[in-house]
């Protein structure tokens, strides 16, 4: 594998001459692109020693291979890590600003994979202008590998730490070529179903029953099993969502019996099941063919009939070696309902989420979960990004498997 690895001026640059030998014990071949401000912490020489090859620094230099190195670059290059990445560099990939060697070589890298590491001061990391465009670098499909706690440069404690090496090529590698040992190497080539969103249950031809779900969080676990090297089937329901990565089979559908007969279908050939879905308890018993008018002043009723249960049907259908896992969305005695309904259903895992914690429900860019297994594991959450509530999720998912 061909690996670029991008340095920006942070002191966490100091950290990159292991990273850089850690694909290079590996066996891949990489190419190091710095900012003139990364060759304030780290020698092109260093860089140039133990990556093998000539640094990328100057846009203009007229030792370069080519006159247009940054595309001759990311024609060479399978998958690019930035590490550090900068709150300054965060900002130019968010607003599409190419000024220096680095920057305009990753205008030019689409369609492959990239991998950001940020790394800067905890206040820094909080301004509400970071959040936003590193918001912005993850809805366009670009990995974020999230800053840690911990002793800052500053002298302070806090969050904003760059990943160590270690598990930033950790992260990398087992996506790419599934051969890595460590967390995540036991769902590469693993095929996962996952559902997400809302169903809509047809009253007429205008009107449905529906719910407030927008197909986050399982559009964020079909991103997260699919970088882990799985392969993803993704059965989502009416969503403005969309999947970044290739890789992906999307399935759209639109009601519960819909949604039903996709998963059924795929069930049987499915390694791990992951039913994230809002699906409807029920649907109207018949359907208006055309646009119902108004009844009048007493007013309408609709009788509704059960949908069918697709996690109790997966449940039972599940044979030796599959994991299946499902949701519960619940308002009270959350752990006693969740631990009933993964006993109930069958289920080897469980994510419960509360409506009673503000910004952990339908519509939102966050979360808090708890993950329930059938051994009795109790793994509690923060509140989170839903692409980091993912994280956690394949994780439980991975050390279950590992452990089984």
């Amino acid at each position: 594998m061909k690996v670029i690895i991008g340095i920006t001026g942070g002191i966490a640059a100091y950290k990159v001459p292991e990273l850089v030998r850690l694909f290079r014990k590996a066996g891949h071949e990489v190419q190091c692109v710095a900012t003139s401000h990364a060759l304030e912490f780290v020698t092109p020489l260093t860089l140039e020693t133990v990556s093998g090859n000539k640094l990328y620094s100057d846009l203009f230099a007229p030792a370069n291979d080519h006159t247009t190195e940054h595309v001759s670059l990311k024609d060479w290059g399978d998958i690019m890590v930035v590490a550090p990445a900068t709150a300054n560099i965060i900002g130019k990939m968010a607003s599409g600003i190419g000024d220096d060697a680095l920057s305009t070589l990753l205008l030019a890298f689409s369609g492959k994979p990239l991998y950001v590491c940020p790394a800067m001061n905890t206040q820094m990391m909080e301004n509400p202008a970071v959040i936003r465009n590193i918001e912005t670098l993850k809805s366009w499909g670009i990995h974020i590998i999230d800053a840690t706690e911990g002793e800052l440069a500053c002298g302070t404690t806090g969050k904003g730490r760059m990943e160590e090496p270690e598990r930033i090529f950790e992260i990398v590698c087992v996506p790419a070529q599934g051969s890595v040992p460590g967390q995540g190497s036991s769902l590469t080539g693993k095929n996962v179903l996952i559902t997400a969103g809302p169903t809509y249950e047809r009253i007429d031809a205008v009107r449905f029953i529906g719910n407030f779900s927008s197909g986050k969080m399982g559009f964020a676990l079909a991103e997260e099993f699919s970088n882990r090297g799985a392969k993803v089937t993704l059965v989502t329901g009416p969503t403005a969502q969309t999947v970044h990565n290739k890789n992906i089979e999307r399935i759209d559908v639109e009601s519960a019996q819909q949604m039903y007969d996709a998963c059924v279908s795929h069930f049987d050939s499915t390694d791990i099941a992951v039913l994230s879905a809002a699906v409807a308890d029920y649907r109207p018993e018949s359907t208006y063919d055309g646009k119902m008018k108004k009844q009048g002043d007493e007013g309408m009723v609709i009788r509704l009939v059960q949908n069918p249960d697709i996690l109790a049907t997966l449940g039972k259908r599940k044979r030796d070696g599959q994991m299946l896992v499902g949701f519960a969305l619940e308002s009270s005695n959350e752990m006693e309902y969740a631990q009933s309904k993964l006993q109930r259903k069958g289920l080897d895992m469980i994510v419960m989420n509360s409506l009673r914690d503000k910004g952990a429900c339908f519509g939102t860019d966050t979360n808090k979960i708890t993950i329930i297994n059938r051994k009795g594991d109790v793994k509690q959450g923060t509140m989170k990004s839903k692409a980091d509530v993912a994280k956690d999720i394949v994780e439980s998912v991975a050390d279950f498997l590992n452990d089984d």
